[in-house]
């Protein structure tokens, strides 16, 4: 026996719940990270090569697009870093009730935000 059931692939009329936002920008966020990796890296290796190269690095992140990337990158950090803590809750087996995972995705980005402001405010 066949049930006809309506299918609905249209993921923009779909409206997630918090916990699966919240697990959909975990993995953009990793592959964010994944994607600026070689950035970063090959900024750790100009500012290490020598005094007056780690001088023109400085002064090239001093221009506020430079800036806003960056506030960017720690966001992505930040956010990424407090959805893995929340994963591994999850994996003890703490918050996997509806309650405990809607308070768990609402505190990660609760302090995904804050971390990201104290960082971009000292970072400005």
């Amino acid at each position: 026996m066949q049930k006809k059931r309506p299918v609905n692939l249209n993921l923009w009329t779909i409206q997630f719940p918090l916990p699966a936002i919240t697990s959909i920008l975990h993995r953009i966020s990793g592959f964010g990270l994944f994607l600026f990796t070689p950035f970063l890296l090959w900024m750790l290796h100009t500012s290490l090569a020598s005094p007056e190269q780690f001088a023109n690095l400085q002064q090239a992140l001093t221009s506020i697009p430079a800036k806003l990337g960056l506030i960017l990158l720690l966001a992505g950090l930040f956010y990424h870093l407090f959805a893995g803590i929340r994963h591994l809750f999850m994996d003890a087996q703490i918050g996997e009730t509806l309650k405990g995972a809607n308070r768990g995705a609402a505190l990660t980005l609760i302090l995904a935000t804050v971390f990201t402001v104290l960082a971009g405010y000292w970072l400005w």
